[in-house]
């Protein structure tokens, strides 16, 4: 951007060519079901790009697609979406001088909508929340990170601050550490309440609060110092939940996200990390005491543990149900670009991964699996019973945890007597039907790896492709025949199959998919199969 503004150079568009005429727009019906098979959500008509996918049209005319239904006021068309935002943010820079010529405001517009139309980009959902909509506040951010100090007057503050946040779409993130534990005397007399107790109020707040006044649930972080005299009770506070949860799901209860069983218990609408220091983690590496410190007098020490077992304890209820996670205060300090605007002393959740996980739709990579949650879909994670406190036979499907990338780190490989091979980290811990759990560099020939021993179908899944594509197949022959092939639109056992062995034993180009088979191949009628 130089003094006499932006130039934009077109890289997908054509001047006088708009991008909508360039694709094909057809009439959908958007429907979501829950996990009954009951119909939460349906709008009909809506005009969509003939590409998207049908996920893609539920999620964006469900969540993002303005307006009360059944109204004049309600968007009918993804174009009505995308022109909102991008006519809203072209308006924007035209009148803050951000452009050079209104060539360059014509050239922005038009590449924006590209990017948005072609799913090459997308903003974050306070985005389509807000930006055009009339009467909005036109708030952008996805993430906020708030300060609470130790009086009544802050800590309600913070709950109205985190719920018009919520309001509009945003999540929050906040360190609880500078609040008094509950092992600490109040100015008029009594015992504080201690920050897990203010958290059940944030908790609730936040669970009632539907983000950007969709069915989305607002999403929070909430931390709290490895130091403080509450962090054991803090460490442990979602795993008692979690096994409230548990309890009402064997009595029969909604196990859905958003069933009755986790409506019923708190810290359901927030991820939960201890902030530790460098000098509490030598203190694990040496065995040392941790000292734990009043809030409102921190050279009195109200009680000492092993920080191994603070450590250790964050481990098994991380294990349970995936919080509390890790925040190391020292490097991100050390590593603050703006240090001089003050220290950082909270964050907003992340969660990176391309791990597969069972799930009640299939195999599906953490990343991918905690998008589709956020954007409302109910998936749960089958876990085997053995491995619970009581241990059972088969397994339950439950709601996912939270993700942390641990680092860059060394891989063993196993072979099973199956067949199978596996790759994974060689602390990883197995399930063995003769020793319980077994870490992947100690597994020995005679360990019995527990697999699933249960059915568990992807209930949930949809047989349908996620595109439409046409295929047109070529004699090798120079001149030869071209003919047009059938391509099925659902998957099946077959389809499967030839995809693998495509993927095990052919190439892929932009123009041919090519498939090797062997003697092998042909003695056990594979080649046959797939003729």
């Amino acid at each position: 951007m130089s003094a006499s503004g932006l130039h934009v150079e077109r890289r997908f568009t054509t001047p006088g060519v708009h991008p909508y005429d360039q694709v094909r727009w057809e009439q959908r019906t958007a429907s979501i079901s829950n996990e009954k098979g009951e119909i939460v959500f349906e709008q009909k008509d809506c005009e969509v790009p003939a590409f998207w996918s049908q996920m893609a049209t539920n999620v964006v005319v469900s969540k993002y697609f303005r307006g009360p239904q059944g109204t004049p006021r309600r968007e009918v068309s993804v174009r009505q979406v995308i022109s909102r935002v991008v006519d809203t943010i072209t308006g924007w820079g035209r009148k803050g001088g951000y452009f050079r010529t209104d060539a360059d405001a014509e050239a922005f517009s038009d590449e924006l909508c590209h990017l948005i139309l072609h799913q090459k980009m997308s903003f974050n959902s306070p985005v389509w929340f807000n930006i055009g909509v009339p009467g909005s506040r036109n708030q952008a951010s996805a993430c906020f990170i708030n300060s609470v100090d130790d009086s009544m007057e802050s800590i309600l503050t913070l709950a109205k601050t985190e719920g018009m946040l919520f309001k509009y779409g945003s999540g929050t993130g906040t360190n609880l550490s500078a609040i008094r534990s509950s092992e600490e005397q109040l100015a008029g007399g009594g015992t504080a309440s201690g920050p897990v107790s203010f958290m059940k109020g944030f908790d609730a707040f936040a669970g009632v609060i539907k983000s950007g006044g969709t069915t989305r649930r607002a999403a929070k972080m909430v931390i709290l110092n490895a130091d403080h005299p509450d962090i054991e009770s803090f460490i442990t506070c979602k795993v008692t939940e979690e096994r409230k949860a548990w309890a009402l799901i064997d009595a029969g209860y909604d196990a859905s996200f958003t069933g009755e069983a986790y409506a019923s218990v708190f810290f359901q609408n927030s991820n939960n990390s201890v902030r530790v220091t460098d000098e509490f983690m030598r203190a694990v590496e040496e065995d040392r005491d941790w000292h734990l410190r009043a809030v409102t007098d921190p050279s009195r020490i109200l009680h000492t543990v092993k920080a191994r077992y603070l450590l250790r304890l964050m481990a098994e209820s991380a294990w349970q149900c995936g919080d509390p996670g890790v925040q190391y205060d020292t490097t991100i300090n050390d590593w603050h670009t703006s240090s001089n605007s003050g220290r950082i002393n909270a964050s907003n959740p992340c969660f990176p991964g391309e791990t597969r996980v069972h799930t009640t739709v299939g195999l599906l990579p953490i990343a991918s699996l905690y998008r589709r949650m956020a954007d409302g879909e109910d998936i749960r994670v089958y876990t085997h019973r053995a491995t619970a406190e009581k241990p059972e036979a088969g397994v339950v499907a439950t709601r996912p945890v939270a993700v942390m990338q641990t680092g860059v780190k060394p891989l063993v490989r196993l072979l099973f007597s199956n067949g199978q091979e596996l790759r994974c980290t060689p602390n990883h811990r197995f399930w063995t039907t003769n020793r319980g759990w077994v870490a992947a560099e100690d597994i020995v020939g005679e360990d019995r790896v527990l697999l699933n021993d249960t059915p568990t179908p992807a209930t949930d899944a949809s047989w349908a492709l996620p595109v439409k594509v046409e295929a047109l197949a070529t004699s090798w022959n120079r001149g030869g025949t071209k003919v047009h092939q059938a391509v099925p639109e659902r998957w099946s056992t077959a389809l499967g199959e030839l995809t693998g062995h495509l993927i095990g034993d052919g190439c892929l180009t932009e123009d041919q998919a090519i498939w090797v088979y062997g003697g092998d191949d042909v003695s056990d009628g594979v080649a046959d199969r797939h003729a």
